[in-house]
């Protein structure tokens, strides 16, 4: 596990929960959207090292 990665990806989806409530707020739905990418982006990325994860203890 890439303690690094995973706090990447936590960072990321903060930052989109925080655009999509700004965009919420404001009205720009683009800025919500935007934010909405962010945290789906960051879902992948935990995904993807919880894969890892799996795939080492199987090989272990």
């Amino acid at each position: 596990m890439s303690i690094e990665k995973r706090i990447e990806a936590t960072a990321k989806n903060i930052e989109g929960k925080i655009q999509e409530v700004v965009g919420e707020i404001t009205g720009n739905p683009q800025e919500k959207a935007e934010g909405q990418a962010k945290q789906a982006e960051a879902q992948v990325d935990h995904t993807v090292e919880n894969i890892k994860d799996e795939v080492k203890k199987v090989i272990s």
